[in-house]
């Protein structure tokens, strides 16, 4: 998957600066991004704060990680 030219704390204060009341047509032509792109960070990061996001990368790497147990061949063959 392509890394974002953006940080997770960039895309909140984007959304941040349009729900301030700023023109969405203006912040996609200033940060060069698309509306597909703004509606995509929307329903990810829509209502977040910075501290919020933080949380939400630990979540997911945690989820990344495996879980440790043994896996079901392995388990198999002790039995």
């Amino acid at each position: 998957m392509r890394q974002s030219k953006f940080t997770e704390t960039q895309i909140v204060s984007i959304l941040k600066e349009a729900d301030a009341g700023r023109p969405v047509n203006e912040l996609w032509r200033q940060h060069g991004i698309s509306s597909a792109t703004y509606d995509n960070w929307k329903a990810k990061y829509g209502g977040l704060e910075a501290s919020d996001v933080k949380r939400l990368k630990e979540l997911e790497h945690e989820n990344n990680r495996p879980s440790g147990c043994m896996p079901l061949s392995r388990w198999r063959m002790r039995r």
